[in-house]
This record gives structure tokens, C-alpha cells and sequence, in this order.
């Protein structure tokens, strides 16, 4: 499964690599756009956690068409 999903404000590129390096970024303006392969509800839920501990807001999540 494919997801994109919104965080909002600018992560910076370095915590993006490291926190998330299974997922690609895009920065907009006042948010940044993460998407990538999800293998599962676990890996999903455990993607959530990292950005709850790194005290990020997700805005929008969303699963993308194959």
C-alpha cells in the first residue's frame, strides 16, 4: 500500500532521513508531504507513533492508488 501523508509546518531534512527513511519527502509551503510503501496496519500505526513522538501534527493521510 502507497500513502501519502501531510504534516504540517516544514520538517527539516536530516529528521525527515533519519525519523523516516523508508518514506520520501516534498516540502510546500507550510507543510511537508511525506509518501511511500506501507507493508502493513502495524508499519502504518508505528509510522504514526514516530511522529507523535517527534511531536509532529499530521493533517491528512491518505492511501494512494497502485
Amino acid at each position: 500500500m502507497r500513502y501519502e501523508i501531510r504534516v504540517e509546518g516544514l520538517m527539516v531534512e536530516t529528521t525527515l532521513r533519519e525519523a523516516f527513511p523508508e518514506l520520501d519527502g516534498v516540502f510546500v509551503p507550510n507543510q511537508t508531504i511525506l509518501f511511500g510503501h506501507v507493508t502493513d496496519d502495524a508499519h502504518l500505526f508505528g509510522l504514526l507513533n514516530r511522529f507523535q513522538a517527534l511531536g509532529l501534527r499530521v493533517t491528512e493521510m491518505r492511501r494512494l492508488p497502485e
